[in-house]
């Protein structure tokens, strides 16, 4: 009976170390996490790669997804704007530190960069639904 009860216990034990063991998971386990990586990235070269003059409404959702903004000019074109932004943060951190059996000198520094990048695409349909022209704007700072 003592050995069933030890062996419960060490199993007892084991599963609280495992469970309090953090999940080692890369930084890009953690990026696709995010729900902006999860959207497909639209950048100019996908523009120029997918967007081509004569191309139908169906073919340009499917290439560039849902626009942010639609509109129909007066003379009954319709207009598709795409305008999205990204803003990047990197953070670098060091530590260290030296510790004795009562004392220790500690040291810690650390760095911080964030870029915002932009881009706009403006796509302007024919009345018939195709692409008559499309231009886009992109910008990073």
């Amino acid at each position: 009976m003592s050995s069933i009860s030890s062996a419960l216990r060490s199993a007892a034990l084991a599963a609280v170390v495992l469970a309090s063991i953090p999940a080692c998971r890369s930084v890009q386990d953690h990026r696709n996490d995010l729900h902006s990586t999860r959207e497909r990235e639209l950048t100019a070269g996908v523009v120029r790669r997918e967007i081509k003059v004569g191309m139908g409404v169906a073919d340009v959702a499917s290439a560039l997804g849902s626009p942010n903004i639609t509109r129909t000019e007066d003379d009954g074109r319709e207009v598709w704007v795409y305008d999205k932004i990204a803003t990047e943060a990197s953070y670098s951190e060091g530590q260290s530190a030296i510790f004795l059996i009562l004392g220790g000198v500690s040291n810690q520094s650390g760095a911080m960069a964030t870029t915002q990048r932009t881009l706009t695409v403006v796509i302007t349909f024919d009345k018939n639904g195709k692409v008559m022209k499309f231009n886009y704007h992109q910008s990073k700072f």
